[in-house]
């Protein structure tokens, strides 16, 4: 598996990115901000400007990005769940097949197809387009 999401696909491999999980992958990167959305998805979001060590945000991301986080322009009230964003940089940049993601995501294998299927029509420039 590879290290980093942009390993196998590239950073176009990443699709169009919910406006509300840009934020993260702005200051966090790839790979925390999939940590992130994967552990705390669905949580409210609450940054103190100055961490102090008691939050579970901090002990994924540590003290400094935590910081950056707090001072971003544009933040949502809740961490984004984004698992149909999820499922398809899981599946196309990291490779992992469809039971894994499922494991990962607590949801069910059909879930996870449903979501790569309508993904699979996006205009990513992955392939080119035959018309």
């Amino acid at each position: 598996m590879p290290d980093t999401i942009g390993e196998k696909g590239g950073p176009a491999a990443l699709g169009p990115v919910p406006q509300n999980v840009q934020p993260f992958l702005d200051v966090l990167g790839e790979e925390l901000t999939l940590r992130v959305l994967i552990e705390l998805g669905g949580a409210e979001l609450y940054i103190p400007a100055t961490p102090r060590g008691r939050g579970r945000l901090e002990a994924i991301v540590g003290p400094e990005l935590t910081a950056e986080l707090a001072r971003a322009d544009w933040l949502p009230g809740r961490i984004p769940i984004a698992n149909s964003w999820l499922v398809n940089v899981l599946h196309r940049t990291k490779g992992l097949p469809v039971s894994e993601i499922a494991r990962i995501l607590r949801t069910t294998d059909k879930t996870v197809r449903s979501h790569l299927k309508a993904g699979a029509g996006r205009d990513d420039g992955a392939q080119p387009s035959l018309f």
